[in-house]
């Protein structure tokens, strides 16, 4: 996820995902009328830098620190039909760009916050007849245009996919949900390679332990505990697991040897 601190002369000091919607569309400004400090996937910087910033050139300092602001915090309503936004339609697009990531579950299926999702509500959404500063999209609508578009795009939005593919889309798709969800959590922000390491030594043992029980379900589990467990250990040492996956096969795609004992012996 890149954030950018940017610059308005004589007006203010921010930080923002999308510039082209936060400065441009929603505060007016062109190209050219703004400058980019910044540009950096670490959002501790971009917020400790944006408030020296702010002192610096006696603009107004915000409160809260980007970082330490709660994105995820509408207080949508959801029901077998509909999910209700509290806001009006007006100002619905602000709050869904500082939502991104926001995901719920429906009878339907699980909706996501992303870029592209955000596109779809915006043309699909319905102003309350009860109220008209509320609003609302129908959850089976919605869930259907998940299922009816290509997951890498429409799940992560491009949140998570700064990643150039090596594997088939869809193992790709994985590893971003899976990044998406753990920097939801702030597992990236908060969390260590190290623990992570302990983690992955924790969730390899319970395979082991499903594997001599011959516990089919436990053993899929497990497995897939690893990858999860793998994904977001490479994540914290500054590595996407793609890039290890195709460091690994390079190595072993000309290795040639036998198997002893069950186990493959590289000559």
């Amino acid at each position: 996820m890149t954030y950018y601190l940017y610059h308005i002369p004589g007006k203010k000091i921010g930080v923002t995902r999308d510039l082209k919607y936060r400065v441009e569309e929603q505060q007016g400004y062109s190209e050219g009328e703004y400058e980019i400090i910044l540009q950096t996937d670490d959002i501790t910087i971009a917020s400790e830098l944006e408030i020296q910033y702010q002192k610096a050139l006696n603009y107004r300092v915000d409160d809260e620190p980007y970082n330490k602001l709660k994105f995820n915090n509408m207080n949508i309503n959801i029901t077998e039909q509909t999910t209700t936004f509290p806001c009006p339609v007006s100002k619905l697009k602000g709050q869904l760009m500082d939502n991104i990531d926001m995901r719920w579950k429906t009878e339907h299926g699980e909706c996501l916050i992303t870029s592209k999702s955000i596109d779809w509500i915006m043309k699909n959404v319905v102003i309350s007849k009860y109220n008209d500063q509320r609003c609302y999209v129908y959850n089976k609508a919605f869930c259907r245009w998940f299922d009816n578009n290509n997951a890498h795009e429409t799940r992560t939005g491009g949140i998570m996919s700064d990643y150039k593919a090596c594997e088939p889309e869809c193992e790709v798709s994985k590893f971003d949900l899976i990044r998406a969800w753990a920097n939801e959590r702030g597992l990236y922000e908060h969390g260590d390679a190290k623990t992570q390491a302990l983690k992955l030594v924790e969730e390899v043992g319970e395979t082991c332990r499903a594997i001599l029980k011959a516990d089919a379900p436990e053993i899929i589990d497990g497995i897939g505990d690893c990858v999860v467990v793998l994904t977001n250990l490479a994540e914290l040492c500054g590595v996407p697991i793609e890039e290890c996956i195709r460091s690994a096969y390079e190595e072993i795609s000309t290795r040639k040897g036998k198997m002893i004992n069950g186990t493959f012996k590289k000559d």
